[in-house]
């Protein structure tokens, strides 16, 4: 009984996911020198709390249209264009307060948020049109608004500003809404519990899920297609606009040239991670709460670990660990067959040489005291992971026969 209960609060990916985000930390906490995570936790929970509740406001609303059957690679322009919406209705309205650095006051400041919102529904509903009714692959009409929506923004930013490349919002009352811990993490927890009870407590969530698993079927079962494609992608939109909002508090500017970049990826990944399948029809609000934390955390592990440029690696190593944390759910019964035939050969040597230059790249950041083993250390860890996916491919080959 009690097993059964434990199981029905998560499922067993996301048991899973739980248990890699406790492994993550832990073994962060070993090799860090400073062994932040030990004795220092405060700062490391409020820094990762803040970071995946901005990440996640959008990660869910990316969540609602996977699960529908769709993606949405517009977030990250979605979030430069409504800071810039945002932004450009406080220096319209309150020019020299912008300038100054006060306050706008609570009405033009709400005002300017509503219009950030306003443009993230226009935006979803222009996505469903293109989708619904031009019957555009949803990858080709939310490839054109990643395009399209950063090109408006910088124009509406040069126009309203007469030539600058973005709008600076340094009033420290309008920017608490980012720079403080409690409002994001509290409207981060606020959105994760209503999407839930959308998709698992509702009728609208049930006829996503039926959407997703297969269109045509919920189609010829009645259900209104297009109107839940609408609302997929409204959802995802407005909470892109609203994750706009929060990040231009937090940089203090909105800046379209450069704001948002790559974030559309950072949140499929987080769905992912969580457990939604491309597929459509299958994923979880939790599940896609912990992939949130389980990809800022190992983000923040990479900035603790790797003390300069930090940056350089951490694409890789956030790619690796997704790629790693979907393909690991099916280790149990499926690991023998991932190096069978010439591609499973081929994969190992691939994955062989990719240690060997990973090993080389890391050991003199992490542990500098071994710089002059580097290249040793390096081909002996090559050669272990060739031994180890070698003997997998043989293996898959005696088992075959």
């Amino acid at each position: 009984m009690l097993r059964s209960l434990w199981l029905k609060l998560l499922s067993p990916h996301e048991w899973t996911l739980l248990l890699a985000l406790v492994v993550v930390v832990l073994v962060t906490g070993a090799i860090d020198p400073q062994h932040n995570y030990f004795n220092n936790p405060t700062a490391s929970i409020i820094d990762i709390a803040r970071q995946a509740a901005l990440l996640g406001v959008f990660a869910l609303g990316a969540a609602v249209v996977i699960i529908s059957g769709g993606i949405d690679l517009s977030a990250g322009a979605m979030i430069a264009f409504s800071a810039t919406i945002c932004a450009s209705v406080m220096q319209v309205l309150a020019p020299q307060s912008v300038a100054s650095g006060e306050f706008v006051g609570y009405g033009i400041a709400t005002l300017a948020v509503g219009a950030a919102l306003a443009s993230g529904f226009l935006v979803g509903s222009l996505h469903a049109w293109l989708i619904t009714v031009v019957k555009l692959p949803p990858f080709v009409a939310t490839l054109a608004t990643l395009v399209g929506l950063r090109s408006l923004a910088r124009a509406i930013c040069q126009h309203v500003t007469s030539g600058s490349t973005q709008i600076y919002v340094s009033d420290s009352t309008f920017r608490y809404l980012s720079t403080s811990v409690w409002i994001p993490v509290t409207l981060f927890g606020l959105l994760a519990v209503g999407v839930c009870v959308l998709l698992s407590r509702s009728v609208v969530g049930r006829h996503l899920y039926a959407l997703g698993g297969n269109e045509e079927a919920a189609r010829l079962c009645g259900l209104r297609t297009d109107r839940l494609k609408w609302l997929a992608y409204c959802i995802s939109a407005m909470l892109a606009s609203l994750a706009g909002v929060l990040y231009m508090c937090d940089q203090g500017a909105a800046a379209p040239q450069t704001m948002g970049l790559g974030y559309e990826l950072n949140a499929i990944a987080a769905a992912v991670v969580g457990g939604c399948s491309l597929q459509g029809g299958i994923g979880t609000a939790a599940g896609t709460v912990l992939g949130v934390l389980f990809l800022r955390t190992v983000i923040d592990a990479v900035s603790k670990v790797i003390k300069v440029e930090a940056d350089i690696y951490q694409g890789l190593i956030v790619g690796g660990a997704v790629v790693i944390a979907v393909a690991f759910t099916q280790l149990g019964h499926r690991a023998g067959r991932f190096f069978q035939g010439s591609l499973g050969l081929v994969a190992a040597v691939n994955l062989s040489l990719l240690t060997f230059v990973l090993t080389m790249l890391f050991v003199p950041r992490m542990a500098p005291h071994l710089a002059e083993h580097g290249n040793a250390i390096a081909a002996a860890a090559g050669g272990v992971v060739a031994l180890l996916l070698c003997g997998l491919h043989v293996a898959s080959r005696i088992k075959r026969r």
